[in-house]
């Protein structure tokens, strides 16, 4: 179970994302993210500078991999990964332990899928997107798959989402605290900030109940002069399930091919047919999948400490959260701190 566990966070990571890392780390040489925001910012300023990622509507790479860092036994995936915005994506990979056989993974407007060998055959998983959104409080994966796609350099802020002014975390980034209403409830995204080159370097998600349920940290940011915005060419996600141990990889990117799919497959965003079983995620519940997933202990992931959910905030209680890396002043803004 624990294998079906990592497939689907594979899956659902790839699905919403456009992230892609060379096989033999290659380095695509590229200038370095220029100076876009002034020393006191405003949110609009802030948001329109995240918002360039808005000009990438496609990327493809024929050499991806992707690092499963809680399950050091796994050895590196190779993989071509195309997608186009907002919900076309193809990920096909080879398994280096079951020889012959692909791990396919996909996405179209309507659902995301993947299809894995089990017991000598082939098993789909799929979700329509909108039935998946509806019980995230209930599901193996605890967050919407377009949220990796954020995480991955591609995040567009929606103003009207954001309820607290900009504050600032200790080691001088810019926080941008955001309240997301989904069908399962509202939940709230942290997002920290460039404080001069204005692109996104960590993410956390809080579950309507309060509770961290996804984190990611990007680095190596690298400018694309042609679509004018920055994207990682390093991110590390970290995801925690309801029930469970939390899952954790790291995306290296070598190079980006923007704007263009290589594949010239007419069939690439559609579902695969002729598995020997098909399996609807929407009716597999966290409970079920836990029981038999062994203990594992994870270094962590950055000296970072994820910021506590705001008092403040009138879409959701109070009742049981820590203030720890808040400044405990009502009169002014609530600072973060411990940010490292």
């Amino acid at each position: 179970m624990r294998f079906l566990l990592l497939l689907m966070w594979i899956s659902v990571g790839f699905v919403s994302g456009g992230a892609s890392c060379s096989q033999h780390n290659r380095v695509l040489t590229l200038p370095p993210p220029p100076t876009v925001l002034s020393s006191a910012p405003t949110v609009e300023a802030v948001i329109a500078a995240v918002n360039r990622t808005g000009a990438v509507r496609e990327l493809s790479t024929n050499t991806a991999s992707v690092d499963v860092i809680s399950m050091p036994a796994l050895p590196q995936l190779s993989a071509t990964v195309s997608l186009r915005r907002d919900r076309d994506f193809r990920l096909r990979a080879r398994l280096p332990f079951v020889m012959g056989s692909d791990l396919d993974i996909g996405s179209n407007n309507d659902l995301f899928w993947f299809e894995v060998p089990e017991d000598f055959s082939r098993t789909l998983y799929y979700a329509r997107h909108d039935q998946f959104q509806a019980q995230l409080n209930r599901a193996v994966l605890p967050v919407d798959p377009t949220w990796l796609m954020d995480s991955l350099g591609l995040a567009q802020i929606d103003r009207a989402q954001i309820d607290q002014p900009i504050q600032m975390s200790g080691d001088g980034k810019l926080v941008l605290q955001a309240a997301v209403a989904m069908p399962a409830g509202v939940f709230r995204r942290f997002y920290t900030i460039d404080p001069e080159r204005g692109h996104v370097i960590d993410q956390y998600v809080y579950s309507p109940t309060g509770q961290l349920i996804a984190e990611s940290h990007a680095s190596n940011h690298q400018f694309y002069a042609d679509q004018g915005c920055s994207l990682p060419h390093t991110v590390r996600f970290r995801l925690i399930p309801a029930a469970g141990d939390p899952l954790e990889m790291q995306i290296e990117v070598g190079t980006y091919v923007v704007n263009q799919i290589l594949s010239g497959d007419p069939n690439l965003f559609v579902i695969p047919q002729g598995a020997g079983k098909v399996v609807d995620l929407t009716t597999i519940s966290p409970l079920a999948v836990s029981p038999s997933l062994p203990t594992t202990t994870l270094p962590p992931m950055t000296n970072v400490v994820p910021p506590p959910m705001p008092s403040a905030s009138p879409s959701i209680s109070p009742v049981g959260f820590k203030r720890e890396g808040y400044q405990d002043d009502v009169t002014t803004p609530l600072q973060f701190r411990g940010f490292e």
